[in-house]
Parts: structure tokens; sequence; C-alpha cells
């Protein structure tokens, strides 16, 4: 971002409207290479942003700026390209389609009001077009949906539509019909060839009766339009005008899917789809806001998209530009949000993501209306709409923008728990420093993306969606000018005693002056799993005085943490000091602390010492078709199935306690067992003793 104009020829000053009821927030949504960057690409161009539409396997799109979209020839980030239409400013706003980046997919649809679904005519539905509308329909997002790429060699819209239908439901319907030479709008009955459009002929008024019959009759059922469906089914021939108000409300419901033929490519349908989205798609106005509270979690008076009521905004994506420093994506919700004004930043809930709760009052220099990239300054951005800021040192994603008086908090959008580890380290010490800002800087940008400082395995660990987020997300550390490594990574072990056993822990010195003395005997015992640490005072007559048991026992807890063998903690043992010795003058709370210490490393010369892996408890989700496959893959990773459950929708979960050592590239391999259409969470369950077998391999 920050370049004022590029190539394509996009105007400097961007287009900032003052009434919520002419915005319309769309996010294009679709399995990666359906087209909706191409798409977005042709709408700009069809609307007078571009004077050319750029192409996705030049790199030279305006959503697809990013280097690593550019190099993968796929979006990785979510992008905002607005156009004006009819007076309507549209907010386009472009999101991968690959399962890593869902992150940035939530992102967009927390900004958006609509969803426009992009689907290939040439690829049918699969998993992964199945789990991103699953994304929208979880939180309410109004859908339609746009058949792409008639132009291409295998492309069947009625196919494609067909199986819309069968995995989307009878409430997916089109407006417009491809014919060989354009569209018949089954609500007007034209026909659009290029920019003509002519009232059908007799021939395709009826070849469109029965597709047209059961369009007029979703949209009037599910905009309960009782007064319209009685003067439909009166025979009564209603006004189109009425009918696209009716599908306006169809839609807003989420309750009705209109579909779209449209090729990029041929310009065929973009037209027709510009006048859907600023007439037949849900402003601002219509879409509820998140829940909001004060900074201490008060419940905070309801809030509307009113440009004149209280200012509440959100950072919806943050990135880092060369030039022109952070630049924080925002969506108003209330209010107006103007230049040279302070507002109150503030973000709370992410600590678990390496996001402390923070707030602070900063000053907004410049509001910028983004168009890929480039900036474009505005005087002022109103509730509903999007914008961009500027040198807004503390605001990360997530993050709400309100005014310093009335100081508010969003309710934080639900984020998926990043499953891929990765271990990264500076080349050399000079890039230690470079590495840690731009760590920093990602972290705050990408809440998808987990910072873990592993104080036992030594190891600076990125959590990362899958291998796709992994390679942008080392790809951007590189781009900073850190040189960075990866290596394996290590599973934090724990170490205990595999039989009981006894120590003698002795420390005597003397150099002149006050001495050390102390003297202790102890016996270990291993416990259960998951028991931890117990100590037990057994001395008897005093041959350990009072005041130093609580020395031996603080011995004993500092070796534990250091371990015995192989420096992993040792859990689960109970230690009963039974005897010792000590002197009037030379004895002190540091002389015991060393004899226990010593004595429990003497207990584990004479004992073997078993080393203990860390067992998650995982759960999988994932098609019934995949569920034998998915099964011998836990048998090779050691894992034990705790149970099976089927729903009526064809999927299976499956519970099962798999050692973390073999989950380290889970993310991966689940993915590639069940084409893309498996998930899982893990949550970490206990310690359990690791085979001898592999001892070597993983101490």
């Amino acid at each position: 971002m920050g370049s004022k104009h590029s190539e394509h020829g996009q105007p400097e000053s961007g287009v900032a409207v003052s009434d919520p009821a002419r915005v319309r927030n769309i996010v294009l949504v679709g399995p990666s290479g359906s087209g909706k960057t191409t798409l977005a690409e042709a709408l700009l161009a069809a609307a007078g942003v571009l004077s050319r539409a750029g192409s996705v396997t030049e790199g030279t799109t305006v959503c697809d700026h990013d280097p690593a979209a550019v190099r993968q020839q796929r979006s990785v980030g979510l992008s905002v390209a607005p156009l004006l239409h009819d007076g309507v400013k549209v907010n386009l706003i472009d999101t991968p389609g690959y399962a890593d980046f869902v992150g940035e997919l939530r992102a967009g649809l927390r900004a958006a009001d609509a969803a426009l679904f992009v689907v290939s005519a040439a690829e049918g539905v699969d998993a992964a077009t199945t789990a991103l509308w699953a994304e929208c329909a979880a939180v309410g997002m109004p859908r339609a949906l746009v058949i792409a790429r008639l132009d291409h060699a295998r492309a069947d819209f009625t196919a494609e539509l067909a199986a819309c239908r069968a995995a989307f439901g009878a409430t997916v319907l089109p407006v417009y019909l491809p014919t060989a030479d354009g569209l018949l709008g089954l609500i007007t009955q034209r026909r659009i060839t290029g920019a003509d459009a002519v009232d059908a002929n007799a021939e395709e008024v009826a070849e469109m009766a029965a597709a047209r019959a059961e369009l007029l009759e979703g949209i009037i059922a599910e905009s309960e339009d009782e007064t319209l469906m009685d003067r439909y089914l009166a025979g009564e021939e209603i006004d189109p005008t009425t009918i696209v108000a009716d599908l306006e409300t169809a839609v807003a419901r989420g309750s009705f899917h209109p579909v779209f033929p449209v090729c990029a490519g041929t310009g065929l349908g973009l037209s027709a789809l510009l006048d859907a989205l600023t007439r037949a798609f849900p402003s601002p106005l219509e879409h509820p806001l998140p829940e909001v509270t004060d900074p201490g979690g008060r419940a905070h008076a309801a809030l509307s998209a009113d440009p004149d009521g209280p200012l509440v905004a959100e950072v919806v994506r943050t990135a880092v530009d060369s030039y022109v420093g952070r630049v924080s994506l925002v969506r108003v919700f209330s209010g107006t949000l103007r230049p040279e004004r302070a507002v109150h930043v503030s973000g709370h809930g992410l600590a678990d993501r390496g996001h402390e709760d923070h707030d602070a009052d900063e000053r907004v220099a410049h509001i910028y209306s983004p168009l890929g990239a480039a900036l474009r300054e505005v005087p002022y951005c109103v509730a509903g709409d999007l914008c961009a800021l500027t040198k807004v040192g503390s605001a990360e994603t997530g993050d709400t923008v309100s005014a310093p008086e009335d100081p508010v908090l969003m309710a934080p959008w639900a984020m998926p728990e990043p499953l891929l580890p990765v271990a990264v380290t500076a080349k050399t010490r000079s890039d230690e420093d470079v590495l840690a800002r731009n760590l920093s800087r990602l972290v705050a940008g990408d809440p998808t993306l987990r910072l873990e400082r592993n104080a036992e395995t030594h190891q600076m660990v990125l959590w990362c969606m899958g291998e796709a987020h992994a390679d942008v997300v080392l790809d951007r550390l590189r781009a900073g000018g850190a040189e960075v490594a990866t290596e394996p990574v290590r599973v934090s072990l724990r170490e205990t005693f595999a039989a009981p056993a006894r120590g003698h822990g002795r420390h005597v010195k003397q150099s002149g002056g006050h001495g050390q003395y102390a003297v202790c005997d102890i016996e270990v015992e291993p416990l259960p799993t998951g028991s931890g640490f117990e100590f037990v005072d057994r001395v008897v007559g005093g041959s350990v005085p009072h005041q130093f048991i609580g020395s031996v026992e603080k011995g004993v807890r500092a070796q534990l943490e250091r371990g015995l063998q192989d420096g992993h903690p040792v859990v689960d043992i109970r230690v009963t000091l039974t005897d010792g010795k000590a002197h009037s003058v030379d004895s002190s709370d540091a002389a015991f602390q060393t004899a226990g210490s010593l004595a429990l490393r003497d207990a584990a010369e004479k004992a073997r010492i078993s080393l203990l892996e860390p067992v998650d408890e995982v759960t999988i989700t994932i098609p019934d078709e995949h569920l034998g496959s998915v099964l011998g893959d836990l048998s090779a990773r050691r894992g034990r199935v705790l149970g099976t459950t089927t729903d009526a929708n064809g999927k299976t979960t499956i519970q099962a306690e798999i050692p973390a050592a073999t989950l380290l590239r889970y993310a991966i391999d689940l993915r590639s067992l069940t084409s893309g259409a498996g998930t899982f969470t893990r949550e970490f369950s206990r310690f359990d003793p690791l085979p001898s077998a592999l001892a070597s391999q993983y101490a």
C-alpha cells in the first residue's frame, strides 16, 4: 500500500459517500481458482475505475498486490476495491479461497454486509466450496452466487447450477439464463446482448417461463410479502421494480440466494451484476451490528449505522507498507471518522494469540479509500463504509476504534486455531533484532498466527494455519530484511522414575570462615500419570532441623525443573526425606538446598529414568467416505480412538488421543487424506511413557 496511482490509471482521489444507504460492502467468497480476483478486476473496469483489467497470471491485478500472491498466482490476503455505480459505492472485498487463509475470509465477512459466492462453471462443487459456504452461513451472511468462467472449454452453467442447488438448497435460483450471445433476464423478460437490452420474443418468453415462475415464487415467499403473493397467484403481472425490491428483502434475510451467470473474459453479465449489487443487495442499514461493551465489559447502548451516532469502528486487517508503515483497514459501524481527530484504540481478549490487552489514544491524520495497494485520500468515512488509516501505531487487527470521551469495545469475531508449528531462527546474530521486529508486526496483523517462545525447547515457534500460510509468513519475514531459517520442531518431554530408589546427598565444604554442611537421605517412588510431585517429611529425632526441611524440598524442586538425564522436567514422583545431618554453625538454607538436589541426582543414577511424551486429545471431523483412511493413519501415529459419531450431513467426528510428536504436520496430512475436507482441534491431555524404541528419536 501507499502508492497514489498505478499503471491501471485509477484516479488519485477516493470516493466518499455521506449516506450509508449508498454503500454496499460485498465480500467475494469462493474456492481458490474460481475467478474471484478476475471478476473483481472486470467489475472495476466495467465501472470505469480501471482503464483496463489486469491479469492474475501476469501479476497485474489490483487485489493481488502482495508479492506472495503474485508468485503463487492466488490471493493470500484480503483486499478492498471500491467502485461507484448509479451513485452507490460498492466496496468489493476480495478474499483468498484456500483453507490456510480462512482468517482473511473471516475478516472479510466481518467487514461485509453480503457475500458474492463465486464458483466456476467448469469445476463443480467440492468439499472446499461447501466449507466456505458453511463459513458464511455460520455468521448469517446474506449470499448470492456467481457462476463464472463461462468461456472455459468445460463450462456447463446448467450442471453447475444443479450442483449448487444440490449442495446449498432449493432457494438457489437463477436471475438470468445465459444464451449463445447474451442473457435472458427472468425478472424483466428482456434479452441482453452486449450493451443492448430488448424485450424477449415469444419463443424466449416460453423458454424461460418455468424458471421465471420458480424464481418469482421463491422471491415472494422468502421476502414474506403476502400481499404480493396474493397478487401473483391471482395472475397479476408484477412490475419488475417491485420484484427487485422483494429480491433485496429476501437476500437481506439470508434465506434466498440468487444466481448470476458472469464471464469476466467476455464481459457477459457484468452490467447486470453491477445493477444487482446496487439494487438487490442489502446496505449497512440492514446489517446487525456486533455486540458492544465499554472497556470494563459493561453493556453499552445499542448502536446503528448512523453517521451522526457515536464513533465505533473496527480494524479488520493490518498490513505493513514499506513506505507509509502500518496500514489499518477499518470498517466504520457507527458515527463518522474524520481526519485530524483523536480516537481511542482498544484491543482485548486475544492475549492467548500474543496480543496483550491494550488501550491508547491516537490521532488520525488522514483517511484513505484503499484500492488494492493504492491509498486515495478522502475527507471522511461514514457509518457502513470502509477506509484505511496510516500510522496508528497501537492498532492491531480486531481492535476497536472509538471516541476518546466514550471508549467502547466490540466483541471479537471467532478466529480458527493455528495447528501447524514452524520453528524459526535467525541465521546470524545480527538478524535476531530484525526478526523480532518483523515477528511483532506480523502477529499484530494476523490473528491466525500465534508466536510461542518455548522455554523448554528454546525454540521460537510460529503456529500457522497450514503450509501455504507458513510459506507466506516466511516470505514476509525475509522481505523485512531478516535472514530466517527453519528447524525441526521439538516437543517438550518429561522424565520420571520407572522404579523406587534411594538417594544420598552430602554437601560439605570448609574454606575458611563459615563452611557449608548439609546431609540428607531421600526415598523416591513413581506416582500415577498426572499426579505431579509430592514431598513427604519423615525425619525423626531432629536429624534435619525443622527450619531446613523446606530447604531440602526447594533443592529437590529446582532439580526437578532442571531434569536429570536428558534435561527434561521431572514429574509424577514422591520424594520422602528420611534422614540427614546438620552442623550447628555451618548448616544453612543454601547448603540443604544443594544437598537435596544432590540426593535426587544420586537416586536417579541408581534407578531407570523413563521419558514421557505429551499426548493430545484430538477431535477430527471428516466426510464419512474418508473414515477408513483417517483411522488407518491414526493407528500409524500411535493414536487411540475413543469413539466416533456420525451426523445427518454425512460427517463423522472422531475422538482420539494422539502423541503430540506425531501431530506436528497433521494439519497438512489430514487435508491430503480428505481432499481438504477434514478439520481437527487439539488440546493437551497428559504425559504418557514414550516407547523405548523411540526414546533416542525424540529425546
